[in-house]
């Protein structure tokens, strides 16, 4: 989908991205480079005991956006992104260890702005077999002509 055409997918379906298992050494890895190291994150055992597994991280799996997304929806014609921000996020559900997530995509708006163009997407993040999804965002990027 190039740049200029990008307004009519507003509200149109886009196919979600491929299925992404979250192991146990992602969510470590996260948490290292974070240093939130919370028990019901990393501590295996005492996770498995008293809560039925580790969960990953609200904002590592937020973190998923830029790749997943980019699996759901190419603009071509842009000479560079920024991004702008989060005006919603809920985290609705908790993603267990070894669960496998998969990320939709809707297009909600295109504005022109500071020279280029502001668009508005709303990000789910699928927990498989999961009726509540991990999250929903309502990211903000600004992109400009190439």
């Amino acid at each position: 989908m190039h740049l200029r055409d990008l307004a009519t997918l507003i509200d149109a379906p886009i196919p979600p991205s491929r299925w992404v298992a979250i192991p146990q050494a992602a969510i470590q890895a996260f948490a290292d480079l974070t240093g939130d190291h919370e028990w019901i994150h990393v501590d295996v055992e005492r996770a498995n005991r008293e809560f039925g597994g580790t969960i990953a991280h609200g904002y590592h799996m937020l973190a998923l956006i830029p790749a997943l997304a980019d699996e759901t929806l190419i603009v071509e014609g842009v000479r560079n992104g920024l991004n702008y921000g989060i005006d919603r996020l809920r985290f609705t559900n908790m993603v267990r260890g070894g669960a496998r997530v998969r990320m939709h995509r809707v297009l909600l708006s295109v504005e022109p702005e500071r020279g280029g163009w502001m668009t508005r997407h709303r990000f789910t993040l699928e927990i498989e077999g999961e009726e509540r999804p991990a999250f929903v965002a309502e990211a903000l990027f600004l992109l400009f002509d190439a």
